[in-house]
């Protein structure tokens, strides 16, 4: 179990990348799984592998972060001394939107907090690391930054994401940007340990000279003075960087193996409990491959769809290859493939919507469809 360490989750901000599904939230809130918000899955991880104090950094839509995360209770977070601490964020004067303002706006919480390292990871991964075997080798290594990587076969959806670069003699030589030109590419996770007194050299360094606004841009400003290690990940990863991604990550929840690792390797998911009747499934029910959540009424065929609590799926309606958010309810007739319908969303009888695997449709939170005349 990992001791002398706490937590910090950051924004990454780009929801722009999600279209629709970030408008109300930010993308660590996008709810995932049939039961779960992405935060789920780092919160968890944290506090399985003994982290007790966790930094939440919010981004400007921090009202569903309220609403779920509230005290930590669910994580075990509602604690007197250290637990959960949410930080909203701080417009600057005509400065930056990068995460280093909003560490320097928290420099009194980061000097009295009693832990001497972190943990901190982007808001946009999905993995179940094994978090103490990657800070005993921080530890034992004596670096100032041990980053988090896997390397991953090359595909379109890795594209322009943040490739690790080793040299010779297997040691850390710099962070890149993944052009697709190799079978194979080191990941970076978003996710590091960093002695705190570093970090906090780094974020005062770099307001006074404001030559960086993010803190992976810092890093490696410095990545000469340092001492940067990297720590492999082998398991599996989901690379969640916008809508595409979210429903390719949600779709491989339906493979056993995947879903297993996801939920239960590595120790329990937890999240924000909700008391929801068992689902009902009539006799005109049809369900294949597909994760339903309690609290559901299920009349029509469901096939390779992921469906949130309290959904309403009215008879005669196909749901496939489909992620069907909390309380929505979709008429009798409706014909729904590759798409994602947000919380509370409303489909009329004899709606038809029918996306793709690389462009799924999308309705937008509390959006009515009705059937064109």
């Amino acid at each position: 179990m990992i001791k002398n360490c706490f937590g910090i989750i950051s924004v990454r901000s780009h929801s722009e990348d999600y279209g629709a599904l970030c408008k109300p939230r930010e993308e660590y809130m996008l709810p995932f799984g049939g039961r779960y918000r992405l935060v789920d899955f780092m919160l968890s991880n944290m506090v399985n592998h003994g982290i007790d104090t966790v930094a939440v950094y919010t981004g400007e839509k921090m009202r569903s972060t309220m609403d779920h995360i509230g005290d930590g209770k669910p994580w075990e977070l509602s604690r007197r001394i250290s637990g959960l601490h949410i930080f909203p964020h701080q417009r600057t004067n005509g400065g930056s939107d990068g995460d280093i303002a909003q560490f320097h706006f928290t420099d009194d919480f980061l000097q009295t907090v009693k832990e001497e390292n972190i943990f901190v990871i982007s808001s946009n991964q999905l993995v179940k690391f094994d978090l103490t075997a990657a800070y005993n080798k921080f530890i034992e290594s004596g670096s100032d930054v041990t980053l988090l990587y896997s390397k991953m076969k090359n595909d379109p959806i890795h594209y322009n994401s943040d490739n690790i670069v080793f040299g010779e003699n297997g040691e850390f030589e710099n962070l890149g940007t993944n052009l697709g030109s190799a079978e194979e590419f080191n990941l970076y996770l978003g996710a590091a340990f960093i002695k705190k007194s570093v970090f906090r050299e780094i974020i005062r360094e770099t307001m006074e000279t404001a030559d960086e606004n993010n803190i992976r841009a810092a890093l490696l400003k410095r990545k000469d003075e340092l001492k940067i290690t990297a720590f492999e990940h082998t398991g599996h990863v989901e690379n969640i960087k916008d809508y595409k991604s979210y429903y390719l990550a949600s779709m491989n929840l339906l493979d056993e193996k995947i879903s297993q690792e996801t939920f239960f390797d590595g120790g329990a998911v937890f999240t924000r409990a909700k008391d929801e009747p068992p689902t009902l499934y009539t006799d005109d029910s049809k369900v294949e491959n597909s994760l339903i959540a309690n609290g559901c009424v299920i009349e029509g065929t469901v096939t390779n769809s992921i469906i949130f609590r309290g959904v309403k799926i009215k008879k005669g309606t196909v749901i496939k290859d489909s992620i069907i958010m909390q309380k929505s309810v979709i008429e009798e007739d409706a014909y729904i493939v590759k798409s994602i319908l947000d919380k509370h969303t409303y489909i009329d009888a004899g709606v038809t919507l029918v996306g793709t695997k690389s462009n799924p449709y999308i309705v937008e939170k509390g959006t009515r469809i009705r059937k064109a005349d």
